[in-house]
């Protein structure tokens, strides 16, 4: 009994306090009739900060009547879906193909890649909406009233575009501008609350259904946002087809035509004045594109241009893209024009782009060709060569090769002053430069043909290039008036150097690298057939200690040529590789057929081994002077007239001879006079493997001696034979066993015909 009274009384005291606090709730004070009802709420104001709190969670409680509908819901999820953009062009109109065949381009429709990039163009909801964008169903409206008590929602405009307020009730919105909102919700709060301020703005807003019919990407009904216009609904439905205009496209409201946009302002000029806001039910038609012509040529926007209605001239098509181009050539442009009364209808009319061409009205099918500007200049002379500055020059009446080459250092290349900076630097970029210690001597400006120089000039009258030398030297230097010839516009000034075209040997300037046992080391400039002995005993001679003998002379012509010479044997070696390949396996027998083929490819695997070892080889143009091992005065060297870029090394004597190759002491032997290749041979002591047949001598002075080219019973006369300092003996190994597959020996054993052309020295033969 006492329990079922105490749970009596906790209920009543529970309804009590929730009745209390909700007859506590106010957003101020009730206004309602009658004198005595306004006394009495008058004194229901909260009197405490619990009962504030209270009344601010009843209002926080969420209610069925804040739901948003399903429908809705399924709208605003439309609304967020962002459309995708067309990924390629369409495919071309019949207008294409025709200007396709006509200029063998392929010209794009003018604003149609607006469309068909990656890019997208749709309104961005998180800005505010507009003063005059009007509230409808499925609206999201955020409501916040403080003062006395606070509440803070967000309510979506039903159906019938209400909202539905506590204590407050039904409060109509639709068709309310968003600049009124504040002013309509305070209207209704204040029937009912006093002692308020309220604010209120818009969340997320609905999406409308709107249309698109015509010749459109994608025609047929699209959910766009509210705040969307038309050009935002044109990159929905992919704007117009191949086929669609972008001049005349129609917004249709209720049956009426409210708008014509024409999608030129807003691509040219961004002119978006027609450009007008959606409402649901919208129609957008995009008709069939009107009369359309194509300009191409000397334009950067080359493409093809829909006409108005009405006409079009030239300028206009001209203007949309900012006029004439600079580069066109405004004294002629051609028109292809269609005219059905003539036969064929095609016609071809040339235009002047003057202020009357350009007013030229353009008519369905045109092609418009523009035409470059001529590359050639009216008053330009150009210097060429080896000069400062090779350019073009203002050409004048009377001007002379002096007015173009006032002075030498007109004729001193910029290559010049950075090869002489390098020098200053580190040694490593110098190297890296090709700065070595022979460039920084020869001389670092380049070598002028002062000759021969040239002026090529256009024969207009034949259509043929005259070319008139003249004396550079006798025209700059000297100022000879019959040197300093007259200079036409257009002419063309060539300055050669002596590397251009090679001089007599008395005007070329040659440069040679001495080194080693003579008088005064160093680069010389030669005289004109100067010799190699003539130009040692100009230095001083020859030291004490200089062995004549062992003298060597490289030259940069010979190298180049033994390097030829290098690649063209590997080239013939691996092609002998192929065919003997071949004929290994054709020849082989079934039975021995997988004996073969192991035998082939490690014959094979040998050969191309010793084929890329020669591939690695670079010559270094050395001359076989082929002289008397006895000799020790310099007039026994020979008669050879000395090349620019020559070098000679006059070592001193060694007192060595060298063993490479299939030897068992392969190393260097004290020389001693009388001692013959057959004592180094029995000195250095011959492998199982090695071919004494094949064994030859490197001779210090560059030339090779092998067994057969001396006479003696069975070669004796080899073994016999003197070994001279510095000499080095090589004994090579037996290349091949097999006497069934000997193509391997053929084609590589004989080495010293290979070191004696080529200039290889011992370490060519070492790596062998």
């Amino acid at each position: 009994m006492a329990s079922s009274l105490i749970s009596r009384t906790v209920a009543l005291l529970l309804l009590s306090l929730s009745v209390s606090a909700h007859a506590q709730f106010s957003l101020g004070s009730p206004v309602t009739s009658g004198a005595s009802t306004t006394s009495t709420t008058a004194t229901a104001l909260p009197t405490s900060i619990e009962s504030k709190e209270t009344s601010r969670r009843s209002l926080m409680e969420p209610s069925a009547e804040r739901a948003e509908p399903a429908p809705m819901r399924d709208a605003l999820i439309e609304q967020r879906k962002v459309p995708e953009p067309l990924r390629r062009p369409p495919a071309a109109s019949q207008f294409q193909r025709f200007v396709q065949e006509s200029t063998g381009r392929q010209l794009d429709i003018f604003g149609s890649d607006l469309f068909y990039g990656t890019q997208t163009y749709s309104p961005d909801t998180a800005l505010p909406p507009p003063a005059e964008y009007a509230i409808g169903p499925g609206d999201e409206v955020r409501v916040q009233i403080w003062g006395a008590v606070d509440y803070s929602g967000s309510h979506t405009l039903d159906r019938n575009g209400q909202i539905t307020l506590p204590r407050v009730g039904v409060v109509p919105l639709a068709g309310v501008p968003v600049k009124n909102l504040d002013t309509v919700l305070r209207g209704q709060i204040a029937k009912v609350f006093t002692n308020f301020e309220v604010n209120a703005s818009l969340g997320r807003l609905r999406s409308i259904q709107i249309y698109v019919v015509g010749q459109a990407q994608q025609p047929g009904a699209h959910q766009v946002s509210s705040l969307s216009t038309l050009v935002n609904a044109l990159f929905v439905s992919g704007g117009p087809s191949t086929n669609g205009s972008m001049r005349n496209i129609q917004l249709k409201r209720a049956g009426r035509t409210i708008t014509t946009l024409d999608l030129y302002d807003f691509i040219a000029r961004g002119d978006k004045g027609r450009d007008l806001s959606l409402q649901a039910g919208d129609v957008i038609v995009i008709p069939a594109a009107g009369p359309r012509v194509a300009v191409t040529g000397a334009f950067d926007q080359a493409a093809i241009y829909e006409l108005k209605p009405g006409a079009d001239t030239v300028g206009d098509i001209l203007g949309l893209n900012g006029g004439l181009p600079s580069l066109a050539n405004a004294k002629k442009a051609l028109l292809e024009r269609i005219a059905p009364e003539k036969s064929p209808p095609r016609q071809v009319q040339d235009l002047a782009l003057d202020a009357d061409g350009l007013k030229q009205v353009m008519r369905d099918g045109d092609v418009l060709i523009l035409l470059g500007i001529s590359p050639a200049f009216a008053n330009a002379v150009t210097l060429q060569g080896t000069v400062a500055a090779p350019l073009r020059y203002r050409w004048f009446e009377g001007m002379r090769i002096l007015d173009l080459i006032p002075e030498q250092d007109a004729l001193i290349t910029p290559d010049y002053y950075r090869r002489k900076n390098l020098l200053v630097q580190n040694a490593e970029v110098a190297k890296t430069a090709g700065a070595g210690v022979s460039s920084r001597v020869r001389g670092l400006a380049d070598q002028i043909n002062w000759d021969y120089a040239v002026i090529e000039r256009l024969d207009r009258s034949k259509l043929t290039a005259e070319l008139i030398p003249f004396n550079l030297g006798k025209a700059v230097l000297q100022k000879d008036p019959a040197q300093n010839l007259a200079l036409l516009p257009g002419d063309v000034v060539t300055i050669l150097s002596q590397n251009d075209l090679r001089l007599p040997q008395g005007k070329q300037t040659r440069l040679v690298r001495v080194e080693g046992e003579v008088g005064a080391p160093g680069v010389y400039q030669t005289q004109p057939g100067e010799t190699l002995p003539q130009l040692l005993q100009r230095i001083g001679g020859l030291t004490p200690q200089a062995y004549v003998f062992g003298t060597e002379l490289n030259r940069v012509s010979v190298r180049e040529r033994q390097q030829e010479n290098l690649t063209q044997l590997v080239r013939r070696l691996e092609g002998q590789l192929q065919s003997q390949v071949s004929t290994v396996i054709s020849n082989s027998g079934t039975e021995n057929a997988a004996q073969a083929q192991v035998i082939q490819q490690q014959q094979q695997a040998q050969l191309r081994s010793q084929i890329e070892r020669l591939k690695s080889f670079s010559s270094n143009g050395r001359m076989a002077l082929e002289l008397d091992p006895k000799v020790t005065d310099v007039s026994a060297l020979p008669d050879l007239p000395l090349e620019d870029g020559d070098r000679v090394l006059v070592p001193a004597r060694p007192g060595f001879v060298s063993a490479l190759g299939s030897v068992n002491n392969e190393n260097v032997f004290i020389h001693r006079p009388g001692r013959t290749v057959g004592d180094v041979m029995k000195s250095a002591g011959l492998t199982e493997d090695a071919e004494p047949s094949q064994a030859f001598v490197l001779r210090a002075d560059g030339s090779i001696i092998a067994r057969r080219d001396v006479g003696g019973f069975f070669g004796s006369g080899f073994e016999s034979t003197e070994i001279m300092p510095g000499d080095t003996l090589v004994v090579p190994a037996q290349i091949d066993r097999e006497s069934r597959y000997s193509f391997i020996t053929r084609a590589l054993k004989d080495w010293t015909q290979i070191f004696a052309n080529f200039g290889l020295g011992v370490a060519a033969i070492n790596s062998l």
